[in-house]
């Protein structure tokens, strides 16, 4: 499972819907609205 770096939530990486990739890692979101918010501010959100 990864975590929605907004939210905190647990996603399931083999059934995630929504799917950011960011300096060669990939992000899993719950929903298109935490997807948005980590692309306006990426640097914030990326481990």
């Amino acid at each position: 499972m990864a975590v929605d770096p907004i939210c905190k939530m647990d996603v399931d990486e083999k059934s995630a819907k929504w799917v950011s990739e960011y300096k060669g890692k990939k992000y899993y979101f719950c929903a298109p609205g935490c997807k948005k918010q980590f692309e306006n501010d990426p640097e914030k959100y990326a481990e």
